[in-house]
């Protein structure tokens, strides 16, 4: 049976492998479909493609960063038009805003005695100091592994309880994209996509997105809720599988990988095959890549 991953990330935003070290993992895991879904950038998938072997397909995707009411809601999606003019302002809007943040709250951290620096949070996210909103993505779990560098918190984790995450002392709120936008803006540019972790959800109020929420972006195109997550106990994976099946999308199952962030986990989740074919049905945007 086919083997299919649809979330993963690379150095090119907060993973700890390069693209092609990520398909290398795939390859080993014995996936036969990756989705490299970096934040908010494509820019880890030519890379990727060059490392393909025979018979193994790459889907081309990002995880976009998007915010309802105070809280964090992600999408992952495919196949879609990175050159598509709208979403790519957007995205370069996105990817600025995310540096500048992490720029303010390495200030922050240096005003609490933390020995940051802004040059190490850039040499960990492999970004160029003078042209950094459009390089790769800079997030927290970059600015997250200086802390623990500094000896300011024991792991990424901590450094986010202790001091980065949504109400601790140096967190600076960003710009990010309403998500029923989001799914009109990638339906638009030709793409599909999924509703990421949506029983995690960082500052909503019951820590999970709303379902209103989740049927107002199935209303403009969304075309699937990755219920089977990691972070997902059996009741969300089976409050979310039903969520799916009543608004009548497709259940979308992914490791959500970050290297060794994550304990190299491609494949611990996977999407049958049939949902993925529905899933990328609509999709005009960009092909699917394969070895």
């Amino acid at each position: 049976m086919t083997r299919i991953d649809l979330h993963s990330h690379s150095s090119v935003s907060d993973g700890t492998d390069s693209p092609a070290e990520v398909i290398e993992y795939a390859v080993a895991a014995g996936l036969d479909v990756l989705a490299l879904t970096d934040h908010d950038t494509v820019g880890g998938i030519e890379e990727a493609s060059r490392h393909l072997p025979s018979g193994f397909t790459l889907v081309p995707g990002m995880e976009l960063s998007c915010a309802y009411q105070g809280s964090a809601v992600h999408l992952v999606s495919y196949l879609f038009d990175p050159d598509s003019p709208e979403l790519a302002d957007e995205l370069r809007r996105v990817r600025s805003d995310r540096a500048h943040r992490a720029e303010e709250m390495v200030r922050k951290l240096q005003e609490h005695g933390v020995d940051v620096t802004w040059e190490r949070v850039l040499e960990i996210a492999g970004a160029g100091k003078d042209e950094y909103a459009d390089a790769n993505t800079i997030g927290r779990p970059h600015l997250a592994r200086a802390v623990v560098e500094a000896g300011a918190a024991k792991d990424v984790q901590d450094a986010f309880d202790k001091w980065i995450g949504s109400g601790g002392p140096v967190y600076v709120a960003r710009y990010a994209i309403d998500p029923v936008r989001a799914v009109e803006l990638v339906r638009a540019a030709g793409g599909v996509c999924s509703l990421a972790h949506p029983g995690r959800a960082e500052g909503a109020t019951n820590g999970a997105v709303p379902v209103e929420l989740a049927e107002r972006m199935v209303g403009v195109g969304l075309g699937g809720i990755e219920a089977d997550h990691p972070s997902h106990n059996r009741p969300q994976r089976k409050f979310w599988r039903g969520v799916a099946a009543d608004l009548g999308v497709v259940v979308t199952g992914s490791s959500d990988d970050h290297g060794s962030l994550t304990g190299h986990r491609l494949g611990c989740r996977t999407t049958a095959p049939e949902a993925f074919e529905a899933l990328i049905a609509p999709a005009t945007g960009a092909p699917l890549l394969k070895g």
